[in-house]
């Protein structure tokens, strides 16, 4: 017993040292069109983006989220300009789902990618090992 519990205090230093390793990248898939969700990702983005600031962080909207990115209705537009600076953080919007709700490139706010498929942008995101948070609450 005293054996294992040896090795295990020699490995427990490694294995925090390689899990401080793994690279910080997430994608948040956002479908909400409640204003709180997009109150909070703002928020997450800035803290995360404050405390690793080689974090990479994307969000990708589709379905009923797209408010949040509309120059006439988003609620956090000053937010979304003071992260829009930060090469790390990129938010992207579906095709298909401008689309469905009949807006065009003019009508999102400045630095709003657009993606053909918001998701397949998240499966190729985590293909490539990236985390995944759904927004929501």
């Amino acid at each position: 017993m005293k054996k294992l519990i040896m090795v295990v205090l020699l490995l427990a230093p490694i294995l925090i040292l390689k899990a401080q390793d793994v690279p910080y990248h997430v994608a948040f898939d956002l479908t909400s069109k409640d204003t709180n969700d997009h109150k909070m990702v703002v928020r997450w983005l800035t803290g995360i983006s404050s405390e690793k600031p080689d974090a990479k962080l994307e969000v990708v909207l589709y379905g009923q989220s797209l408010d949040m990115i509309r120059k006439d209705k988003s609620v956090v537009a000053a937010g979304l300009a003071k992260l829009a600076n930060n090469k790390n953080i990129a938010v992207k919007v579906c095709a298909v789902a401008m689309k469905h709700h009949g807006l065009k490139e003019s009508d999102l706010l400045p630095n709003i990618g657009i993606v053909p498929d918001g998701i397949y942008e998240l499966v190729v995101k985590q293909s490539e090992g990236w985390g995944y948070i759904k927004v929501g609450h």
